[in-house]
């Protein structure tokens, strides 16, 4: 989960910078878009390792 933390890091720098660049403000909420979408990628693909740790334990 390391992984998530670097990316809503990311994300909240993106933010910071389009509260504070109002001239590329657009830019920086479209990169923080983009690094939240990550974020979400990123818990998808945990709970489907999870799942798939899940039911292989099951299966056993």
């Amino acid at each position: 989960m390391n992984r998530l933390v670097e990316i809503r890091s990311q994300e909240s720098l993106c933010r910071e910078r389009a509260a504070l660049d109002f001239e590329r403000r657009v830019f920086w909420l479209a990169q923080a878009q983009e690094w939240e979408q990550r974020a979400l990628d990123e818990i998808a693909y945990h709970f489907r390792e999870c799942n798939v740790a899940h039911a292989e334990l099951a299966r056993n």
